[in-house]
């Protein structure tokens, strides 16, 4: 059968006029049963992840030229996919008359949602050249495919609670945690490098401390960081400019530091609590590695389901 596929196919392209077989042959990509699939499609597939990757690597076009070709070919495979899967929906008998009705349903509210109504929706279609029953195909085919992976590949995952101490226990260092600390700080912007006033300024704050004032009361007063009305939130010390990284690691809970200059900028900080550094428990990454693991039987499950659908169809890569 998939010979005599293949045979069709060969059929097509050798009865094409010799001036545009080479067109013809260029214009194709892959060939599913008799369906071509065309360098068109694929560069419309994947024609906003391209335009992304080209802002993301404009100063590294080499970059850029790998990144779209990877993008290319996975999204060749996904059209692929698609056409296996609708093949699999005309093959197996399914009612085509709840389908329709679905679709139905589905354009009037893509058109809503999206358009607002009828006349807008033609008018975008015709600027693409579009027309509305490829539009209505269109969707009907995101349906089929949408329906059959759902009934197929992303039905409900048991993850069983032995794989979820297995695979936190063996994947211990994604979980680990550096040491960190609560603090709050005072921050005074200098006016320049030589700028003695905004030092001078946070003794005076200091002292204000040592006299009893909070230092919740002189940030929310004085600072002009966006720390100043901000509860202490935990941080990694490692992510602290170097001076403030330093007094972190010196200071201990509830302690204040000296002033501290740096080339722009004055601070004072209260380390308000310290953490070591620590694995997260089991019980705070629970539900991120039910998450992982559903995630990964899902996979297994789509590549067992389209690699059956391969079995049973002709597939063609030009």
């Amino acid at each position: 059968m998939k010979f005599l596929r293949f045979i069709q196919v060969l059929a097509v392209v050798l009865l094409v006029p010799a001036w545009s077989r080479a067109e013809v042959a260029d214009g194709i990509k892959a060939v599913v049963n008799d369906r071509a699939i065309t360098y068109a499609e694929v560069e419309d597939f994947a024609h906003d992840a391209a335009n992304a990757l080209r802002v993301q690597y404009a100063a590294q076009p080499e970059v850029f030229k790998q990144k779209l070709n990877e993008l290319l070919n996975d999204s060749l495979e996904q059209l692929v996919e698609r056409q296996l899967i609708l093949h699999s929906f005309d093959t197996e008998g399914y009612n085509t008359k709840l389908l329709d009705s679905a679709v139905d349903d589905m354009v009037r509210e893509r058109i809503r949602e999206q358009f607002g109504d009828r006349v807008t929706l033609m008018k975008t279609l015709q600027a693409r050249g579009m027309t509305f029953e490829q539009y209505r195909k269109e969707i009907r085919e995101q349906y089929i495919t949408s329906a059959l992976r759902n009934q197929n590949v992303q039905r409900e995952v048991i993850v069983s609670p032995t794989k979820v101490l297995d695979y936190y226990q063996s994947h211990a260092d994604d979980f680990k945690i550096e040491d960190q600390v609560k603090l709050r700080m005072i921050v005074l912007n200098k006016t320049s490098a030589d700028d003695t006033n905004a030092i001078k300024f946070a003794r005076e704050i200091q002292a204000k401390l040592k006299d009893g004032a909070t230092f919740a009361e002189m940030a929310a007063i004085y600072s002009q960081g966006s720390q100043s009305h901000q509860a202490g939130e935990w941080i990694e010390p490692s992510k602290l400019r170097p001076e403030l990284a330093a007094a972190a690691t010196s200071l201990q809970s509830g302690q204040t530091s000296d002033v501290i200059d740096t080339a722009d900028t004055v601070y004072i900080v209260l380390i308000e609590d310290k953490l070591a550094a620590h694995v997260k428990p089991l019980a705070d990454v629970r539900n991120d590695v039910e998450k992982t693991l559903r995630v990964e039987r899902q996979a297994q499950l789509q590549k067992q389901w389209i690699d059956g659908l391969k079995k049973n169809t002709f597939i063609r890569y030009f």
